[in-house]
């Protein structure tokens, strides 16, 4: 039998046309709005969710795939950050073995003193992660870091030492969190933009307008407390709040470029700890292949798809060609992807790279809660946190949080640690999908050579994952559009026509929905 979630848009909506009041509403449907949402419907607020675009289309689905506490934080003296993220990192494992498992980076020596500097500073890492480790860091040898890393040059190469933090897929792990809310009660909506904040006479906010943007109806809700968890956005939001609010986040933008795995040439990653403009870098082995960054550079504005600078793809691949034999080209590039980091800096810190990566609440005179800041790895606190503030603030019911240890949607009961040649991001999902496939075998085909998608998967993204566009599918259900954005522009056609079969779409849609992804798939290829 072929288990869907209850996770169906149409059902959601019409539950929200028949719910009076809620208690929590969460503008925002990335990794904090997510877990805030989990959070709350745990604790059993009436809780909902509005995103204006997909789940996770933004800075959330863009991060550099890694669950850790942060050397490079642990080097600025932000014990605190380090220690929050490690705690953390250990419940991510055990709450989505499925999406997180350990991964063995390696910092290379080039200098006598390198090698025993770099063993100090993450023995004192192992220090404060405790029983919670991944593994032990110890020094390599020369001989040992080139077996690791094949692609390394080794000119010059005196050895490295080798440390263990976590990896996970970030799409996938906001939509889990999303069946995961729904299934202790949430209604979470994807596609529906806030428009207006309504207030009282005395200037509360009461209520809530929004806008499906599928079909154009507007409808407002009323809410207890309203959270903004728009990160980069936030102050859009705020302005709704308060047009002269002043400026809360500080944008930065963080750019990857994707490879052929045989860069690397196996499964552990590098970590550049220091470049020219005094960032870490890192080259990490994802679903096969290599993604290599991030960049850190200050924009104005904040955007859904944000470009790629022809400065950062350079100062990538001169990076990248400092350390890799043969060194990647432009030409190597298979995809690109970049994110908007919502920074807090209310000190006026210049380079964005210095700024903290904790997160701030901030509480307006008409009780709008604006979290922002934090980073991936420390959501789930960071939602604890901001629901403690609302139900304080609100003057809701005190209760008790307990997603320290909830198990997420899509974690095997095994709950086995998992290497990447085993990662399967659908978990226990993946049982319904052969089901589908046992129904029709041709579902199981893949959709086109050189990736593994097939129909089955498409109609279970559609029917359980609230997937709603093309690239719903192939940017965040599945990640082929961040690994190789050629292919994923072949799968085009073949997903629209089964999108379109099971959520009732005409001809016109069809051929919008393809050169719409065709294009973003081109950007995406080459954004300058």
């Amino acid at each position: 039998m072929i288990v869907f979630p209850n996770f169906n848009r149409e059902q959601f909506l019409t539950r929200i046309a028949d719910t009076p009041s809620w208690d929590i509403l969460i503008i925002g449907g990335g990794a904090t709005g997510a877990g805030i949402a989990v959070e709350a419907a745990s604790r059993g607020y009436r809780t909902l969710l509005l995103e204006q675009s997909d789940f996770g289309k933004g800075t959330s689905s863009r991060s550099t795939k890694l669950i850790h506490g942060g050397v490079r934080y642990l080097e600025q003296g932000n014990l605190k950050l380090v220690t929050e993220a490690l705690r953390e990192r250990e419940r991510l494992l055990h709450n989505a073995p499925h999406l997180v498992h350990d991964l063995s980076f390696v910092i290379p020596a080039f200098k006598w003193w390198e090698k025993p500097y770099y063993a100090l500073g993450l023995k004192a890492y192992d220090w404060l992660a405790g029983r919670q480790s991944f593994g032990k860091s110890h020094g390599v040898s020369r001989e040992e870091v080139r077996k690791r890393l094949p692609g390394l040059k080794p000119d010059a190469l005196r050895g490295g030492v080798l440390y263990h933090d976590g990896q996970f897929d970030d799409a996938r792990l906001v939509i889990n969190l999303m069946q995961t809310a729904a299934e202790q009660g949430a209604t979470t909506l994807n596609y529906c933009r806030v428009e207006q904040l309504h207030k009282t006479s005395d200037g509360q906010i009461q209520s809530v307008e929004f806008m499906d943007v599928e079909t154009g109806q507007r409808n407002t809700v009323q809410a207890k407390c309203v959270i903004n968890a728009t990160g980069p956005f936030s102050d859009g939001i705020r302005s709704l709040d308060e047009p002269a609010s002043p400026q809360l986040i500080m944008p930065s933008r963080g750019v990857h470029l994707v490879f052929d795995g045989k860069f690397l040439g196996g499964n552990t990653a590098l970590l550049v700890p220091k470049t020219r403009d005094g960032r870490v870098v890192f080259a990490i082995p994802w679903h096969g292949h290599c993604v290599l960054g991030t960049t850190d550079t200050p924009v104005d504005i904040a955007k859904l798809e944000p470009d790629v600078s022809e400065e950062e793809i350079e100062f990538l691949l001169q990076t990248a060609a400092n350390y890799f034999s043969p060194a990647p080209t432009r030409e190597d590039i298979l995809s690109t992807f970049a994110g908007i980091r919502p920074l807090v800096n209310p000190s006026g810190i210049s380079n964005s790279s210095k700024v903290s990566r904790e997160h701030t609440i901030e509480v307006s005179n008409s009780g709008l809660i604006t979290i922002a800041g934090g980073k991936w790895t420390t959501y789930r606190e960071m939602a604890e946190d901001c629901v403690n503030r609302a139900a304080d603030t609100c003057g809701l019911q005190e209760l008790d949080c307990v997603t320290a240890n909830l198990i997420l949607r899509g974690a095997e009961a095994s709950r086995n640690h998992k290497s990447e040649s085993e990662w399967d991001t659908l978990g226990s999902d993946r049982a319904n999908i052969e089901r589908l496939i046992e129904t029709n075998p041709e579902w199981g085909t893949p959709l086109v050579e050189g990736c593994s998608l097939t129909k089955a998967e498409v109609i279970w993204f559609a029917k359980s994952e609230m997937a709603r566009t093309v690239e719903d599918v192939l940017s965040r259900r599945h990640r082929i559009l961040l690994l190789n954005a050629k292919v994923a522009k072949s799968l085009a056609q073949p997903v629209a026509n089964i999108l379109a079969e099971e959520l009732g779409r005409n001809k016109a849609w069809k051929v919008n929905q393809i050169g719409a992804f065709e294009e973003l798939a081109d950007r995406t290829i080459c954004s300058t």
